[in-house]
């Protein structure tokens, strides 16, 4: 017994020394999505500014494919020792609904730092979509169903997921168009190759400004101010449709507390960054509050928003392998 006790009081005590030290190097950031993405966005200003308060920097890698399920995994099996983090959006509670083997338990297999943002997601469509307000859209959709063209970056993805809760909330199915990312969906929308898609306001707030797509409604409880003049979907009659996209930072199992303590600090840090709140204003992008940017607030809303999304995935019967 009292080895025992020595054994633990020793682990104890290299892992404070450990923490004590760190960072001393650089810290790997993995999106599991492609770059120039709005989650690739969110999280180089993360990374920048949390490489403030930490001394070291923070380099983005980006670990694209299979709905992010990829780089999570990448970081879910990586060594717990603060030098490989995750930043990943929605997709993590979607994910163990969406895919039937996933190599990985969100709840399990990784320790959170805390929430980064929020961002509402934006319906929008060809400039020349015959509706002209979101009342008329839905009305339009109900009538033409499987006629109106979907666009969404794959399974998993937020256009996706957006698509997925629009079509349940109106009851009424389109013909959705698989893309391989945002980017490629954005340039057949503007050249009217689609009719529509939803996506974060973080990726939109610059085509619907400049008047290259119609914008319908955004999903927030507010209007953003980088677009004040598209309404709520409350406003716009369709209260029940809110979504909104939150990112997080992940730590695989195992990481000290100690460690995971100063991850914690120093993303509160960022939040509260002057320049990662402009830059994040700009894209229509709410940075978490403290008392949001810890553990135990990622834990509660992961494990929320996966019980809210698993019947509506289940009820669309959208699976992958």
């Amino acid at each position: 017994m009292k080895l025992t006790v020595t054994i633990a009081a020793l682990a104890l005590s290299v892992s404070q020394v450990f923490a004590a030290d760190y960072p001393e190097r650089s810290i790997f950031m993995v999106v599991p999505y492609a770059a120039g993405g709005p989650t690739d966005t969110i999280a180089r200003l993360t990374a920048d500014a949390m490489s403030k308060s930490l001394g070291q920097q923070i380099v983005v890698e980006n670990v694209a494919g299979a709905g992010g399920t990829i780089g999570a995994r990448r970081v879910a099996e990586a060594e717990p020792d603060g030098y490989t983090v995750l930043v990943h959006h929605i997709g993590m509670a979607t994910a163990p609904a969406l895919y039937r083997q996933l190599p990985y338990k969100p709840l399990e297999a990784f320790e959170p730092i805390g929430l980064v943002s929020d961002a509402p997601m934006t319906v929008i469509a060809r400039s020349d979509f015959e509706p002209k307000t979101f009342e008329d859209l839905v009305a339009f959709i109900k009538q033409n169903g499987t006629n109106v063209t979907y666009a969404h970056a794959g399974l998993g993805a937020a256009s996706h997921l957006c698509g997925t809760l629009f079509m349940s909330t109106i009851g009424t199915q389109m013909t959705t168009v698989p893309y391989k990312g945002n980017g490629p969906i954005m340039t057949d929308l503007i050249g009217k190759q689609i009719d529509m898609t939803c996506d974060q306001a973080t990726n939109t707030v610059g085509p619907i400004t400049q008047d290259q797509v119609k914008a319908y409604t955004i999903t927030s409880e507010a209007r953003a101010d980088a677009l004040p003049d598209l309404p709520t979907t409350a406003e716009a009659g369709l209260p029940s449709f809110k979504l909104g996209v939150w990112h997080g930072v992940y730590a695989p199992k195992g990481t000290p507390k100690e460690v995971i303590e100063k991850l914690t600090s120093a993303l509160q840090a960022a939040m509260e960054d002057s320049t990662l709140k402009e830059r994040f204003a700009q894209i229509a992008t709410i940075p978490a509050a403290k008392d949001q940017a810890t553990p135990e607030a990622l834990h509660t809303k992961l494990d929320s928003e996966i019980k809210r999304w698993d019947p509506i995935i289940k009820a669309a019967g959208q699976f992958a392998d």
